[in-house]
């Protein structure tokens, strides 16, 4: 792996504009000034990493179900049938991104974000076109888009009689990451609608519905579902149990949680794609743990997670998360060129890898700040 300085493309945000990329120069998101090349080798151990660990991943949801795990994922005595019910029923899954650490030849799963998970857009067709304006004889590990609309079509016989409605909050990032899918939906022949999550109704027969009134029979969400629990709203999930289908599934909570690294390091110790993980504070000097990174059980954008070396704090991020406790992964160092450190975001897309896209930081911790980087395959 390699960075590389380049020079934009002269339109380069006329292109982001036209794409929809609404938010690419939100804190200078997308740097159009940096490459990372990858070898072939590189790239096949990448795909090969991201099948493997979601497999685990699988297995580890799995086995926290059997043992009925609940309390230690934090989830709601109410909600443990529906996330059993949406695993046995074998609801799909759309997608999944993986962060994963590449350095000197090792690749380390950070963590799984898999329920909402953003950056798409920006690792399908914005990075796409950036290569073919670049150099249209290059290759690029991406099959992200092609694999949704396979994906879309073969969900489709799932899905129950109307529309496919796509909600997300009204912030730019989920906004048109959700719009995106919408897209992919509309080219799959699927007759679609938008609507704002905060816009969702329930009528007097306790169903989804639209303001007007149309009920919501399927419903693509950008919107965690840890919160939806936490809201009166989440309850009509178990009345609407057979009468609305979400996407991702319920299943996909325990997934996302930070939690599941735990289970998955006990079931797999020997992965070399996964860090040794544990749900109680490490012990001075325990072997393992002499380096850890805290991560709260539920985050998002890097919030709240504190990196420990020998005893002492290296970087440490504030947030509004942590109330349900933390995880301790041991800490794997991330590669540094010119001052920034990357992380591979690897996609899964109906169970399969599909491509990459990458963040770099000036810190070690991945953030809200952090920007997005094209990549391409060294011929």
């Amino acid at each position: 792996m390699k960075r590389h300085t380049i020079t934009p493309r002269i339109n380069w945000e006329q292109i982001m504009q036209e794409q929809g990329f609404l938010f690419y120069n939100d804190e200078g998101y997308y740097n159009e000034s940096a490459v990372y090349e990858f070898s072939a080798v590189e790239i096949a151990e990448v795909e090969r990493a991201t099948a493997e660990i979601y497999r685990m991943c699988l297995a580890a949801v799995d086995y926290a179900i059997s043992n009925k795990l609940w309390k230690e994922f934090i989830i709601p005595r109410k909600y443990w049938k529906l996330i059993e019910w949406s695993l046995r029923r074998q609801q799909p899954s759309f997608y999944g991104r993986f962060d994963l650490a590449f350095n000197k030849g090792q690749l380390k799963l950070l963590e799984f974000n898999a329920d909402t998970p953003t950056l798409l857009l920006e690792s399908s067709v914005v990075q796409w076109r950036w290569l073919q304006d670049h150099n249209p004889q290059l290759d690029q590990y991406n099959r992200i888009h092609e694999s949704l609309l396979v994906q879309m079509c073969n969900c489709q016989a799932q899905l129950l009689p109307g529309k496919l409605f796509f909600t997300a909050p009204d912030n730019p990032e989920d906004y048109v990451t959700a719009r995106y899918m919408q897209d992919v939906a509309m080219q799959a022949g699927i007759e679609t609608e938008f609507i704002y999550i905060h816009d969702i109704a329930i009528d007097h027969k306790k169903r989804f519905v639209t303001p007007a009134g149309e009920p919501i029979n399927n419903i693509y969400k950008l919107y965690p579902y840890e919160w939806l629990f936490d809201e009166p709203f989440g309850r009509y999930l178990l009345t609407n149990i057979d009468t609305c289908y979400w996407i991702e599934p319920p299943y996909k909570v325990l997934l996302s949680n930070k939690m599941i690294l735990k289970y998955v390091y006990m079931l797999f110790p020997d992965s070399p794609y996964i860090l040794p993980c544990k749900s109680s504070m490490p012990k001075p000097n325990e072997p393992l743990f002499t380096s850890y990174a805290r991560k709260p059980i539920y985050s998002r954008e890097g919030e709240n997670i504190q990196l420990v070396t020998k005893g002492h704090t290296i970087e440490e991020t504030h947030g509004e998360y942590g109330e349900e406790g933390y995880i301790y992964q041991q800490y794997f160092e991330l590669p540094e060129f010119d001052g920034r450190h990357p992380i591979l975001g690897s996609w899964v897309i109906g169970g399969k890898p599909a491509g990459m896209g990458i963040r770099e930081s000036t810190g070690r911790i991945t953030n809200v700040t952090s920007s997005f980087c094209s990549h391409y395959i060294a011929p």
